[in-house]
């Protein structure tokens, strides 16, 4: 079982000066491993403006949002992740939708990530549950890294009437009906980050 600590980013600002440039608004909740075999890193995690997008260092993991930041109906959530280097073992990273009570008990949403071995996974988040919604499945066009170590991988969540479709690099991925675990798209979205990551996040956005 997982610990979930829900804290604002800037409320860490003076713990951790590196910090100081976290974007206004943002929120983080850290996901802390209790796994002996795969356990969390040591130091903080470190969430920053850069460029025009967000830069995360994730020694654990952690979902970050802004709560102005919501998308309902039909809409399509895009964002560009370039991971900067591997990690020991596979971990994913990616979007978050649908989400609230994201800082409570009962905190839901859904998301989308892939990984460094070209793999990728849709989940639902519903309190300390998080059942499977796509497993773990392997895609060519999901980039592994290269020889310098990073990848760039950007990803869809296209959100219809009737269905939605998950697009990496401009390729459908998989589709799923907007019933069952996909029936509550409406909510907050976001950027989910597993632990022993770093991770560039660019051109994080919402249109119809």
């Amino acid at each position: 079982m997982k610990r979930y600590i829900p804290v604002a980013v800037f409320a860490l600002a003076a713990l951790a000066p590196a910090l100081a440039q976290a974007p206004q608004g943002w929120k983080m909740r850290v996901d802390h491993s209790a796994s002996a075999s795969d356990p969390d890193a040591a130091g903080d995690i470190k969430f920053v403006t850069s460029g025009s997008g967000f830069h995360a260092t994730n020694p654990q993991a952690a979902v970050y949002w802004n709560p102005a930041n919501t998308a309902s109906g039909t809409y399509t959530l895009k964002g560009t992740f370039t991971l900067m280097k591997p990690s020991g073992h596979t971990n994913y990273y990616g979007l978050v939708f649908g989400g609230s009570g994201l800082d409570g008990a009962q905190q839901k949403y859904l998301y989308f990530v892939v990984a460094q071995n070209g793999t990728w996974l849709i989940k639902r988040r519903d309190g300390e549950a998080s059942p499977t919604v796509a497993p773990k499945t392997p895609n060519d066009v999901v980039a592994k890294p290269d020889a310098s170590g990073k990848s760039t991988n950007a990803l869809e969540v296209r959100v219809g009437a009737d269905k939605v479709d998950f697009v990496v690099n401009g390729t459908v991925v998989h589709s799923e009906p907007k019933t069952g675990a996909m029936a509550m798209t409406d909510g907050i979205y976001g950027i989910r980050v597993n632990h022993l990551l770093e991770v560039q996040v660019d051109e994080l956005s919402v249109s119809k």
